[in-house]
């Protein structure tokens, strides 16, 4: 008794998928052919990724139909017919655009205290004292996040030897990058480097909105907020917006520098926001050959406008040539054991025993 067509459909008809429907009734199967008692057949699925799940049922399909009075051997075929499906792309984690109504200052949850790094100008090393400030923290047992917010110049991917882009699970949490113990974010992670930022006020303060409250800062002592230099939109929305416990102002000796700071601490007292400290930066130069001291910008500047100011100068810094090379390096002099890390964890020192940290 040869086997035919309808025999098979019958006996496919019994082979059923997780809904209860068969194969016939999912229309899943193509090409059936009977070379006398050679039966073949194709099941065909909607695409690759079911295809490979459906491993099983092609052996059922290929065991019901041998079984068949009159089949010797029975040959099941699967394949797709269309490709696999394409994985969900990641969410598109948009930086900048216009700032978001809030009703008062705010502080990201979990963080502790927030203080901002500012100078009036640039060039005075302030981003160099805020990376080897984060990590001399660290050092000391805090939990330290470090915020890149000079938009225009980020810096802090380069000094902290990070170039990876944040994760975004949902299009709208950023998950912040780490490096030397220190929780790092900076717009400088979400651009193409040497890409220039061509934004306006409104464009910054968004962005710096952005990666206060979206971003998961997780539990810490202490948020560093490296300012861009002057007294612009980013300084204004982070004392206003923000719940920020002080200010530290950088600045060299300089009597140019001192001025640019002094409109710094201005803005600073016009916002009321308290100036916790002064570093000098670039104080003075140490000759490595002969040990004799060079004071290239001056000497006392900042160490008087403190006094001025009844504010504590919070450490003094040379000019030294590792400092640079740590920095340009990705891993910061305070990383290390030398007498530049030593002075950078006197003033981390000096922040947590004031309770500034």
């Amino acid at each position: 008794m040869s086997v035919t067509k309808e025999d098979i459909q019958a006996a496919l008809d019994r082979v059923t998928l997780p809904d209860g429907r068969s194969l016939l009734a999912h229309d899943l199967v193509r090409a059936l052919t009977v070379d006398g008692t050679v039966v073949r057949f194709v099941i065909e699925a909607p695409n690759a990724d079911v295809a490979r799940q459906m491993g099983p049922l092609r052996d059922a399909a290929e065991k019901v139909v041998s079984e068949l009075p009159g089949v010797t051997q029975a040959n099941v075929a699967l394949t797709a017919h269309g490709p696999a499906a394409k994985p969900a792309a990641p969410p598109s984690l948009k930086i900048g655009g216009h700032p978001k109504p809030q009703e008062g200052p705010t502080k990201p949850s979990g963080v502790q205290r927030i203080i901002a790094i500012g100078s009036g100008k640039g060039g005075v090393g302030k981003s160099t004292v805020s990376t080897n400030l984060a990590v001399a923290l660290a050092r000391a047992g805090r939990k330290v996040g470090l915020l890149d917010a000079d938009i225009y110049g980020p810096s802090i991917p380069r000094m902290m030897g990070v170039n990876k882009k944040p994760a975004s699970p949902d299009g709208k949490t950023i998950i912040p990058l780490h490096a030397h113990g220190v929780t790092l974010m900076s717009i400088g992670f979400m651009m193409e480097e040497g890409k220039a930022v061509v934004w306006r006020g409104p464009m910054l303060m968004g962005a710096l909105q952005q990666m206060l409250g979206q971003v998961e800062w997780g539990e810490l002592d202490v948020l560093l907020v490296d300012l861009p230099p002057g007294t612009g939109d980013v300084q204004l929305t982070l004392c206003t917006k923000s719940e920020l416990t002080g200010t530290i102002v950088v600045s060299t000796p300089q009597d140019v520098a001192l001025i640019d700071a002094r409109k710094a601490l201005d803005m600073f007292a016009t916002l009321k926001t308290p100036v916790l400290g002064l570093i000098e930066n670039m104080s003075l130069f140490v000759c490595p050959d002969c040990g004799s001291q060079h004071e290239i910008f001056g000497t006392g500047g900042v160490r008087d406008e403190a006094e001025k100011m009844g504010v504590p100068l919070l450490g003094a810094l040379p000019i030294d040539l590792e400092t640079r090379l740590a920095g340009d390096g990705g891993t910061p002099i305070a990383a290390g054991d030398s007498a530049m890390a030593e002075a950078y964890g006197r003033i981390a020192k000096g922040l947590i025993d004031g309770g500034m940290a």
